[in-house]
């Protein structure tokens, strides 16, 4: 058996789901445009730089799904994946995956990104399984919390071994593992499989690829 990871934002998306969620209930004028943007960007730019602290995040971006109803953040969703997710499928992104499965490999999307932002992106991907940041939830709603360790540079190597466990499997399941992304975040889970692959990297991923003779792919 062979494993396949795929980080979502900028690899298979040509974007970042959790920076277009904000944006998108901005618009939607669910969020305050002068209280929330600044914010949401700031953020970003400290996820691009490797700064960021994952907790501080969590707080802005989960307290929003506590203040409304689940039905209404499911239609928000809907509205959320037609108009801003399906345009940012990365042209390769939907080769790449379907090799890895016609070769019978075990396909996993493993993201910082919450799980109720990227579960229909999955779906639509075509991959039934998904590590992410899971939201705490009470009797259905979100409470604004995370629950659990957040699925965040060495916390998605924990959160995956943790996941394999559940199934019955560990890292020696496999013969080989790849693992594809964009960013300098998830060096220790690229460092850990025996085909770390750089995906539309950023400066820094670039860099240590290139030194250390990883393949650098294009999906876009």
């Amino acid at each position: 058996m062979k494993l396949a990871l795929f980080d979502l934002d900028n690899t298979l998306l040509v974007g970042d789901s959790d920076f277009e969620w904000a944006q998108f209930l901005i618009e939607q004028r669910v969020l305050d445009r002068e209280v929330y943007e600044a914010r949401n960007v700031e953020f970003y730019e400290q996820y691009k730089a490797g700064t960021l602290d994952i907790h501080e995040f969590l707080d802005f971006q989960l307290k929003p799904l506590s203040r409304h109803p689940r039905s209404q953040l499911d239609a928000w969703h809907r509205e959320f994946m037609e108009k801003r997710i399906l345009p940012l499928i990365a042209p390769g992104a939907l080769e790449l995956i379907n090799g890895h499965m016609l070769g019978g490999d075990l396909c996993v999307i493993i993201t910082a990104t919450n799980r109720f932002v990227t579960t229909p992106i999955a779906r639509a991907l075509g991959i039934s399984n998904l590590i992410a940041t899971e939201p705490e939830q009470k009797d259905g709603e979100f409470t604004g919390q995370v629950s659990g360790l957040p699925c965040f540079r060495e916390g998605k190597i924990a959160r995956l071994e943790s996941w394999l466990d559940e199934h019955n499997l560990t890292w020696l399941s496999f013969l080989e593992s790849w693992f594809y992304s964009d960013s300098l975040n998830d060096l220790p889970l690229l460092n850990r499989v025996t085909h770390p692959v750089a995906v539309d990297p950023d400066a820094t991923l670039k860099g240590y690829a290139q030194k250390n003779a990883w393949p650098i792919i294009s999906l876009r």
